[in-house]
């Protein structure tokens, strides 16, 4: 029983930040703490504070026909339709590589909650995704102005995104077809 309570209690009072993580801090008396805890050993007051972890590191943002949509929290989202300029109906694959603000995270948990991919990244990332594709004729999508798409793109989320505390660091698209070559392969597999 002594063992029991003295781990217990012990495990209440130390937060282990491994790197490449920060962690943020609850307390029941003043909120979500303006310090961020940087990767290490530090100390709270077991039963009054809790500690959340959040990753630093680059976040990798995967569009893509693997992807299960029926996990809401998972860093990702199924293939964007949009439709081109010149009215042509696209799905568009890719990768976002985002991070996250350090100074900004007591923020994002207090304001955001701890689903701010649900809730802020997958809706922006559909809706400026959809915007940019209706700005280029489908030829030039696919085609010699793509690196122009991705820097546009990209500007696009960080316009959005960058206020709340997420960098995009990088988009890369993989691929962007026809709406019904997506239907096939999926009516095939």
């Amino acid at each position: 029983m002594y063992t029991f309570v003295m781990e217990d209690v012990l495990k209440g009072v130390f937060i282990y930040v491994p790197p490449g993580y920060v962690a943020c801090v609850y307390d029941l008396g003043r909120g979500v703490l303006k310090k961020v805890l940087a990767p290490g050993l530090h100390l709270k007051i077991p039963f009054w504070q809790k500690a959340k972890l959040f990753n630093t590191q680059t976040l990798e943002y995967s569009i893509t026909r693997d992807f299960n949509p029926s996990n809401e929290r998972a860093m990702g989202d199924i293939p964007i339709a949009a439709v081109t300029q010149d009215g042509k109906r696209i799905a568009v694959e890719g990768t976002i590589l985002l991070r996250l603000d350090i100074h900004q995270i007591p923020a994002i948990w207090q304001t955001i909650g701890e689903d701010f991919v649900a809730k802020i990244i997958r809706p922006t990332v559909r809706s400026r995704i959809r915007m940019v594709a209706s700005r280029y004729d489908k030829d030039k999508l696919m085609g010699a102005q793509r690196d122009a798409v991705e820097t546009d793109l990209k500007n696009e989320l960080e316009r959005i995104l960058y206020s709340r505390g997420i960098y995009v660091e990088n988009v890369l698209l993989s691929e962007i077809a026809n709406i019904q070559e997506y239907a096939r392969t999926a009516t095939a597999e």
